[in-house]
This record gives C-alpha cells, structure tokens and sequence, in this order.
C-alpha cells in the first residue's frame, strides 16, 4: 500500500478533495459453523422399560350367548353378560328381561342396540354390571303360542337364576317390552306382580282379554307389591287410544308410574332412538333396590 504522504500527492493529480487513506477492506467471508454442543452419553438406568397397560375385564365389552329350553316348542333365548362375568366368579347380577315385538325375534332388542347401551352403562361408570336376557316368542301365531308367558315365568326364569349368577329376588329381576312384549309385561304385571319390582311398558299392544276388568285387576295388587312402573308411546303410535286410555286409567287409581309422551310412530326407528333412556331407568330402579345381602340359590 503507498505511503500516507504520497497517497495525498497522488490524490491532489487526480482532483481528489481527501488526503487520507480508505479505510482498509472489512473481511467478507462466511464465519465457519459453531461447533455442535457434544450430546450426552447414555447411561443405564433401574428404571424399567414402560409397556403397554394390559386390558382389564372393565375395558372390555360384554357377550352374547344363546341358549334353549327343550320345552314344546323350544324356549330359546339370547342372554347378555356383563363386563367381569368370567373374571368375578363370586358377584351376583341383577336382571332385566326384555320381550320383543310380534313377527320379531329374541334377536330384537340386541339388533336395536341393547347390549352396546348396557355396556356403554357399564363401562362408564354410570351403572353397576346387570345381565339381560331376551326371550323368544316367535311361535306368538301358532297354537302353543299363548304358551310363552308361562314358559317365561315356570321355565325360564327359574332356568336363568339356576345356571347363571343372578339376583334372585324380586327387587333385583325387571322386566320390559315393546309392542306385543309391552302387552306381554302388561299381562304379567296383573298376574304375575310377585316376580318383578320393574315393569317397562314400551307402546304395548295390550292383549284384548286382559282389559276386561282391566280395573279390578289392577286394584288387586298389593300395594306394597306395586313395582316401578314406565309406559311411553309416540304421539304417532297405532295404538295410542289403548295406550293413554290404560295411562288415565292409572292416574284415576293413583297408582304409581311415569308417562312419557314421545313424537314418533309404532316402529323400531322410535324404539331405537328412546333405548339408552330406557335401559339407564331400568339401571337406576335396580341401583334403588339393591342391597348387598346375596340370595342362597346357586350355580
């Protein structure tokens, strides 16, 4: 680089007003990468490689099974058990038996979505484990037909308390059903009040012969034998006159029970859609009741 003295000389040849020297050029290149932080090493530790929690029997839904009485015809039913029934082999379980429609089957009620709804009860903590049982009545137009509610109370029922872990008394048995089976629970309610603590009557078609006296049979009951009572229809429903006829005649006796007027028809569609509301009733009357005394029957 010249010297200052002759930089001023070569600045006043060239026109140039400054004297002194540019500032010497400031480095352009790129500063190398900082040099990366060493990771850590690893070192083995006590604690344990975490898993997969393993399902409990609460995680798990409920079963289906089917069965028959060899009676004439066959008296075959579907029964639900709960979440834990194989895994608890000491517990007890209320029952609700659930009556199906006329041309339907015992497969109804669980095609309608009843077992998914109990263990969504379950499983949820809204309601303590209950088995469901869903009698067959498809020979409802054949000669033995008439037969069924006897075979459900003689045979089945006692069938069911014998070969699975129910509650046995009455508190802890409910019973319910739509269409022909709301007729059925109707029929049972006036003849057969000593095996049920719960009654749900989904749009019943009550059968012809029990309504007449309809009054005096239902002054008959006890009282104290009077179970927790539901009736529903659809403002729709085919058999609606029946149906609140049977409702004002309830509320003149002023026996107890719960009416529920609902928009819709006589058809799965309405059944479907009240279900869930259904079923979380029947489990809080079964909660209402029980108590931790445990019948003697056995399997």
């Amino acid at each position: 680089m010249p010297s200052p003295r002759l930089w001023c000389v070569l600045s006043l040849l060239s026109g140039l007003l400054a004297c002194s020297p540019p500032e010497p050029p400031v480095a352009t290149s790129t500063p190398p990468p900082p040099t990366p932080a060493p990771l850590p090493t690893a070192t083995a530790t006590a604690s344990p490689i975490p898993s997969v929690t393993p399902m409990t029997c609460l995680s798990r839904p409920g079963r289906i099974e089917n069965g028959a009485l060899e009676t004439t015809p066959p008296q075959e039913f579907l029964i639900y058990l709960p979440p834990c029934y194989d895994e608890k082999p000491d517990e007890r379980y209320p029952t609700l038996y659930l009556l199906h429609g006329q041309t339907y089957t015992d497969e109804q009620w669980a095609r309608l979505g009843a077992a998914a709804a109990a263990d969504n009860l379950i499983l949820s903590g809204q309601a303590a484990p209950f088995i469901l049982v869903f009698p067959d009545d498809r020979y409802w137009n054949l000669p033995p037909g008439p037969g069924f509610g006897e075979r459900l109370v003689s045979l089945l029922i006692p069938y069911i308390d014998q070969h699975y872990r129910t509650r046995a008394e009455r508190e802890q048995r409910a019973l319910g059903g739509l269409s022909r089976g709301g007729g059925w629970a109707v029929h049972l309610l006036l003849t057969r009040y000593d095996l049920f603590g719960i009654i749900g009557l989904h749009s019943p078609a009550i059968f012809n012969e029990d309504t007449v006296m309809l009054a005096r049979k239902l002054e008959a009951i006890p009282p104290e034998a009077w179970p927790r009572l539901w009736l529903d229809a659809g403002d729709q429903d085919k058999d609606l006159a029946s149906i609140r006829a049977f409702e004002d005649l309830l509320s003149r006796l002023n026996l107890p029970h719960e009416w529920h007027l609902y928009r819709g028809d006589h058809s799965e569609t309405y059944w479907q859609r009240h279900l869930s509301e259904y079923l979380q009733w029947y489990v809080e009357g079964l909660a209402r009741t029980s108590n931790p005394a445990q019948p003697s029957s056995s399997p």
